[in-house]
């Protein structure tokens, strides 16, 4: 069973590995909301805890190293912005900006002391913000911290949807029945099984952070 889910795997990645070849550039990081790079292109914010995976996501999203990953939770101190161009067009589509985690015991006050600094004007105020990609790992029961956004999201009227990372950890009767929890705890969101390592859910994320930006006007200076 174990080499037959390992070849599987191995036969999404290859699959996956060709679906929307992008191009990315560094921007910029922010500390301070006057830093912020000027609102030109629809943003899609990847938001979670410290250890849930958010720098595999992205890197798995965009087929490179582009987000920096680390053993070491908490390593993002400042919002990251990213560039994203498909091959033979002459300008950028979106933005990937990645936040800083949340919920690791040694930084949550630093973290607390930091939200309304940059992190809460960015997600109440970026007008061209088109989607809050909430990360949750699906190995684990719901977290409150993970609550606590979500609630802060709906106050603030911005749209998301959770991706449940690192479901290849999970056999399939497994993550059926996580995701069925994820599903009761979070009632009003979509849900996105993702699994940065084979692939799993990375066409079907590509599809909604694309209609997500369409939906924001792009600047054409």
């Amino acid at each position: 069973m174990i080499s037959t889910k390992a070849r599987y795997g191995k036969r999404l990645a290859d699959k996956t590995s060709h679906f929307m070849r992008v191009l990315t550039r560094f921007m910029a990081a922010a500390t301070d909301a006057g830093r912020f790079p000027p609102p030109a292109l629809p943003e899609i914010a990847f938001l979670g805890r410290s250890n849930v995976g958010k720098s595999s996501v992205i890197n798995s999203l965009v087929g490179t190293k582009l987000a920096r990953t680390s053993s070491t939770p908490g390593r993002t101190r400042s919002i990251n912005f990213f560039e994203v161009r498909w091959p033979g067009k002459p300008k950028p589509e979106l933005v990937f900006t990645d936040l800083p985690g949340y919920g690791y015991a040694r930084l949550s006050r630093e973290v607390v002391q930091e939200w309304p600094t940059f992190i809460e004007p960015y997600l109440k105020e970026r007008s061209c913000l088109a989607l809050c990609l909430v990360l949750v790992d699906v190995n684990v029961p719901p977290q409150q911290s993970d609550r606590q956004l979500l609630e802060f999201l709906t106050a603030s009227g911005r749209p998301f949807v959770i991706v449940a990372t690192k479901s290849d950890r999970l056999s399939g009767n497994q993550l059926q029945k996580s995701m069925q929890d994820l599903a009761r705890e979070y009632e009003e969101a979509r849900i996105v099984p993702y699994s940065a390592k084979t692939g799993a859910g990375r066409e079907e994320l590509w599809r909604e952070i694309k209609l997500a930006a369409e939906r924001v006007p792009v600047s054409q200076s």
